[in-house]
């Protein structure tokens, strides 16, 4: 194998590993720019993962038309619906977002963990998915060398991601509703006395993220693994909350963030090609893409430039 054939494969196991923290990222940043911080993106990625793998196990006990697209719809509706739970809470209640956002963590593990049990038998996982995504070439583009294998022989997912990094960058940018729900996380008293609907836009905001963190999820079932158990998501709504921060609550930042965690992911199954990774306990590649989140977090905590007011329940008496 040359070394170009090496390189694009392993930048097309990055995107595969990326995506669904570039997903959940995304979610991470309307959330936050409108003002709510969502510690809970790893169980909103939990519920995700789950609904996912059962509603692809029941459409294929039905015959299996579509099941991957439906699976992917009901991780979307399911996120949804979990983050709706977050956004009453912290936007209507006004509790702790970070208390709520580690309950919702907490919660929708143990949920999750007891329904599977519940619905295969005892078992600890789902039934394996077998009809989940599959890799789809782009005519042309994908013989170009390095870059066609890299980028255009990818899953599904990954196309959407593409799509979804732009459309996210020209609707918090280029519309007034972007304008409006960066106004709110910026200075709430000021947007609210310009006739701007807060309360509404958090709620957009907090259900943008449970949405695209349910797509998140569900892109881990649906082309990673093929099934749910408890470990499925393993941290990584974590590592997405690190991306958001190393990319400076940007869309194209956060991407290029992710991306930078799904190569180190990615190595770890690399690592193996090469004769001087026999040397390195597999308990350390494993430890890799955490141990880098640690370090960004901890050399970027300093230089952070989140939205003034993320964490801040918005009271009008004190505007």
């Amino acid at each position: 194998m040359d070394i170009i054939t090496t390189l694009g494969q392993l930048m097309n196991t990055t995107l595969v590993f990326s995506t669904a923290l570039i997903f959940v990222a995304l979610g991470g940043i309307f959330t936050e720019r409108s003002g709510v911080v969502n510690i809970g993106l790893e169980g909103l990625m939990t519920a995700g993962a789950f609904a996912a793998a059962v509603a692809a196990n029941f459409v294929e006990a039905g015959g299996g038309a579509g099941a991957p697209w439906i699976a992917l719809i009901a991780a979307i509706l399911c996120g949804t619906l979990f983050s709706l739970l977050h956004a009453v809470a912290t936007v209507t209640f006004k509790a702790n977002q970070v208390i709520i956002g580690v309950v919702m963590n907490i919660f929708v593990l143990g949920l999750t963990v007891y329904l599977v049990k519940s619905l295969y038998d005892g078992q600890g996982q789902t039934e394996t998915i077998k009809e989940a995504f599959s890799r789809v070439a782009v005519p042309y583009l994908s013989k170009i060398p390095f870059f066609g294998e890299a980028l255009f022989r990818a899953y599904p997912t990954t196309y959407i991601c593409y799509a979804l990094i732009i459309i996210s960058y020209f609707v918090l940018y280029k519309t007034a509703f972007g304008l409006r729900l960066r106004s709110v996380g910026e200075h709430p008293g000021a947007a609210d006395t310009v006739g701007i609907s807060v309360t509404k836009y958090r709620y957009i905001g907090v259900l943008l993220s449970g949405a695209l963190a349910g797509l998140g999820g569900a892109t881990i079932t649906l082309t990673t693994t093929n099934d749910f158990s408890h470990t499925t998501i393993s941290g990584q709504g974590f590592i997405a909350i690190a991306a958001i921060v190393f990319g400076r609550w940007h869309p194209i930042g956060a991407a290029a963030a992710a991306t930078f965690f799904g190569l180190a992911q990615a190595l770890r199954n690399f690592a193996q090609l090469f004769d001087f990774s026999k040397h390195i306990p597999n308990e350390v590649l494993y430890m890799l893409p955490y141990v880098l989140t640690l370090l960004v977090l901890a050399f970027s905590a300093g230089k952070s430039n989140a939205p003034a007011a993320a964490g801040e329940p918005y009271d009008p008496g004190k505007r």
